[in-house]
């Protein structure tokens, strides 16, 4: 069998969780191959809204294995408060949950550092979610980095101790004002380690590849957005991994001829948390207007959202780097209501108008070109069937899937799982 991967062709909260709800039934096993709980995946069904920081999506569905793997870091205390969360549920947590063992671990320390780094920043700060995700993929590069596969090892603490120390004298280099207990953090940490080893470390790459081998189908779900990429999104407003199609291979462990299909995700509008250039956004009625109706909040900082139209440039960009087979759009009914909607199809950079994404967005190097497209005034959240789907609506997708030279399989016109319109 193949792997298909879904990933999110935006800023990230393109709204990756739900779909991966929704085609969990297809597969055997869905894998989590980057990023950490900086990332907030929402599901919504039965009424009832879910956040998944670490744990993939599969989790709520009984015949799917989930995996978490080697290209993802995890803090054990928030992955334990997570853990906490799903047990109103009554799921079969021990026998469908795994962890690889090449899985960096998120110390305390690496929380503190991200604080004290962001912090002395000042006005240059990147946005960072503080959740010491950056200086932990900077020791595994660096090749200092604790793993989940450590904690099975006799000196696991003194391990601990050596890289915790080192830390501490680099938030001391930092000589910011940073107040901590690290006793207090530390204990919280060792009692998360615990509960981290009631579960099933495993090799992943060779769980997987076994997998694959006895006709196993396993999706690969992806953190964040291709333009956080840390080598392909807006550096250095970026993340420390790779969301892109190529790090689901170097984050499970999977070679390249084994991809089938890319899930391309975006919404119908456009989208940033925290600091970077953003050509698109809106500063007016229309952008506070998708920001309120579109619920625009991050499901686990809580920071608004920054709003704009659709870009493009960017979103072809993204479809091209991931090699992208099939876009859902997401969030059309938020759109409902403008009059016009306006599409970014180009850029005047530097006195040139281009149709690829450049090296900076910055603004003083970047204005879009924008086209008009008619709107619709229907609520699309109770239509249950493409051909429901206003004129406007169905112009606006064709519009983008000729731009894109991809098709759009999927339109997502609510947040829950019914509200799903296969096209």
């Amino acid at each position: 069998m193949t792997v298909d991967l879904l990933l999110g062709l935006q800023w990230g909260d393109e709204g990756k969780g739900k779909i991966v709800d929704v085609l969990t039934s297809n597969y055997d096993i869905i894998a989590r191959f980057q990023g950490g709980p900086n990332a907030g995946h929402t599901l919504e069904f039965d009424g009832i809204k879910h956040v998944l920081r670490t744990i993939p999506s599969g989790i709520f569905h009984k015949n799917a294995l989930n995996i978490i793997g080697n290209g993802v870091v995890i803090d054990p205390v928030v992955f334990q408060k997570e853990l906490e969360g799903l047990e109103k549920f009554n799921l079969d947590i021990a026998s469908k949950l795994f962890l690889s063992r090449k899985a960096h671990l998120i110390l305390p320390t690496h929380r503190l550092l991200d604080a004290a780094s962001e912090a002395a920043k000042g006005k240059a700060k990147i946005g960072s979610t503080l959740k010491g995700i950056g200086p932990t993929y900077m020791d595994k590069t660096g090749r200092n980095g604790l793993r989940i596969g450590d904690i099975e090892l006799a000196d696991f603490k003194e391990r601990y101790r050596a890289l915790a120390d080192k830390h501490e004298a680099m938030i001391a280099f930092y000589d910011v004002n940073l107040q901590y207990d690290l006793q207090e953090m530390e204990d919280e940490f060792f009692a998360s380690i615990e509960v981290l080893k009631t579960l099933q470390f495993i090799d992943s790459e060779a769980f997987l590849n076994q997998a694959l081998k006895e006709g196993k189908s396993i999706l690969a779900e992806g953190a964040q957005g291709s333009l956080l990429d840390i080598d392909f999104g807006t550096y250095p407003f970026v993340t420390s991994s790779n969301t892109t199609a190529a790090g689901a291979c170097t984050g499970l462990g999977i070679a390249p001829n084994k991809v089938k299909e890319v899930f391309g995700i975006f919404k119908a509008y456009t989208t940033r948390v925290g600091s970077g250039p953003f050509p698109t956004e809106l500063f007016d009625e229309d952008g506070a207007t998708m920001a309120r109706v579109g619920n625009e909040f991050g499901s686990v900082t809580g920071r608004a959202r920054r709003c704009g139209w659709l870009d493009l440039v960017a979103l072809k960009y993204a479809v091209q780097v991931n090699g992208v087979t099939q876009l859902y759009m997401m969030k059309g009914d938020v759109l409902s209501g403008f009059e016009t909607l306006k599409v970014c199809t180009a850029y005047e950079y530097n006195g040139e108008v281009i149709n690829h994404f450049p090296y900076t967005i910055e603004p003083e190097n970047v204005t879009p070109v924008f086209v008009e497209k008619k709107g619709w005034k229907a609520d699309l959240t109770g239509l249950t069937s493409y051909d429901e789907l206003p004129q406007e609506f169905k112009d606006y997708v064709a519009f983008i899937e000729k731009e894109l030279e991809v098709p759009i399989k999927v339109v997502s016109v609510g947040p829950d799982r019914t509200q799903t319109i296969q096209k």
